[in-house]
């Protein structure tokens, strides 16, 4: 494949031409992106809509003898058109593609470990491919595998299953997918408290459900209500999606708190709940993690998600899996085996020694997560003294979930008025060179989600950049 890039003052354009067709092919595909210049980013470039500042145009043409054109019917699925694309991911693409042109960004939207996979699970990794352990794995995982997770659930978080109640799979995010795919049918509602990872509501639309969104406080620390769960509920109500530590705020659920809720979820045969926990080991005392399928009455009715992204630094060994009753996890099988098939063989070996590290990941995590501390209490206390901004302490993972709320309404010279998290994340990449996700991607347009998991001295310098772009701007209300 042929790849050009051509700079303009406004315009980036991508052009790529497909050489897999042959030169006698009677179709030929050309297909050609249109990015945003810098200085006019707009992060509702990933909106389905007909503003798109990202416009992706395709072209196909059947020739023949004749100069008759036959046109091909473009056209998508609803349930595709109703799928909004991850806006994290869009930014930090484009802030990735800034980087490589030589504009110097600091980047923090990636919800990525910045350290690198600890030696001894990439020995593991690297030992598989020398020792040709490289084929095709069983669909569910390797039973090595499954019987580590199943040793590490019942010695961490008290729970017992077998490893035909395991499925591992391309990640954690494959895993809630099938889940949502396997539980859901047409007209059933799901509910996400909110902020909530971007890509929740996106797959409750594929199964084809309704995805039902409650709000969260910033002074109740983003934790849910239940009293709010509670008059959510219909007979429409199958899956409660739970996330703790939470992606964006950080926020731990206490255990008295999760008690509260099963009481609720208890009073509902339909409803389900899915805890996705892949933070679970991110967590700064006195936090601690409670796993939701560990409550009274709630081990049948729960799905446990987890992996190795996050906690190992792992990320592009693509691993993760899923816990629960046999026959949730044998759907959730059965869905993966008419997919991708198994995951890696070579990242299941790697798998096999992160969980043998010890309890939680033992010294290798814990300096990890020494680190992301150091560097949320930096993070805390320099924006805690700029005027006009809130934060929730996260209690886990490693984001900052600010609200800057006070500062929309601004209208700054040469940009134009701020107007919410959107233009202020756009004002902040224009002027200060530091990339940042909205709020509006989670479900709550007050704040905007800094992720620290880069070093101390790319956060200093990014606090320094914000402060600056800031300090020309004065909040438009009192806090």
């Amino acid at each position: 494949m042929a790849i050009s890039l051509h700079n303009s003052t406004n315009i980036s354009r991508v052009g790529f031409a497909s050489p897999f067709l042959g030169s006698n092919s009677a179709s030929k595909v050309s297909i050609s992106v249109s990015l945003p210049s810098f200085s006019n980013l707009s992060f509702k470039s990933v909106e389905t809509s007909s503003q798109q500042l990202y416009r992706i145009s395709a072209m196909s043409k059947a020739e023949s003898s004749s100069s008759d054109q036959v046109k091909v019917d473009i056209s998508l699925s609803p349930r595709v058109n109703s799928v909004k694309p991850s806006k994290t991911v869009a930014i930090t693409d484009h802030a990735t593609a800034l980087a490589q042109a030589g504009v110097p960004v600091i980047r923090l939207a990636a919800g990525e470990p910045d350290f690198d996979t600890p030696a001894i699970i990439a020995e593991a990794g690297i030992n598989a491919i020398r020792e040709g352990y490289t084929r095709y794995s069983p669909n569910a995982g390797t039973l090595e595998l499954r019987t580590a997770i199943c040793h590490k659930l019942k010695e961490e978080n008290g729970i017992s299953y077998t490893p035909d109640q395991i499925v591992v799979s391309n990640g954690a995010k494959q895993s809630i997918l099938q889940a949502v795919l396997a539980v859901c049918s047409p007209g059933d509602e799901v509910i996400i408290p909110a902020p909530y990872w971007v890509s929740y509501p996106e797959m409750a639309r594929l199964a084809d459900a309704t995805p039902v969104i409650l709000p969260t406080l910033i002074s109740d620390n983003f934790l849910l209500d239940p009293e709010l769960l509670e008059s959510n509920i219909t007979e429409k109500s199958r899956l409660l999606i739970l996330c703790s530590p939470s992606n964006p705020t950080g926020s731990v659920y206490p255990k008295k708190l999760l008690e509260k809720i099963a009481e609720i979820v208890a009073k509902h045969p339909r409803l389900l709940v899915l805890s996705d926990e892949i933070y679970e080991h991110i967590i700064y005392a006195p936090a601690a993690h409670t796993n939701f399928a560990s409550l009274p009455g709630m081990w049948e009715r729960t799905l446990t998600v987890n992996g190795f992204s996050k906690a190992f630094a792992m990320t592009g060994w693509r691993l993760g899996y899923i816990a629960g009753p046999k026959n949730f996890i044998a759907a959730c099988n059965k869905i993966q085996s008419q997919s991708t098939s198994g995951a890696s063989s070579i990242a299941q070996k790697a798998g096999v020694a992160a969980l043998g590290l010890g309890y939680a990941g033992g010294e290798v995590v814990s300096t990890m997560v020494k680190a992301f501390r150091e560097r949320r209490d930096f993070l805390v206390k320099s924006f805690g003294e700029l005027e006009g901004v809130k934060i929730s302490e996260p209690q886990g993972a490693f984001y900052l979930f600010i609200d800057f709320s006070s500062y929309y309404g601004i209208e700054v010279e040469g940009f134009g008025k701020i107007e919410n998290s959107e233009s202020l994340c756009r004002y902040l990449l224009d002027k200060g060179q530091v990339a940042l996700v909205p709020g509006d991607a989670f479900g709550d347009d007050s704040c905007i989600r800094i992720s620290y998991a880069a070093s101390l001295t790319t956060l200093q310098a990014s606090f320094e950049r914000i402060k600056k772009a800031l300090i020309s701007l004065r909040p438009a209300v009192p806090v």
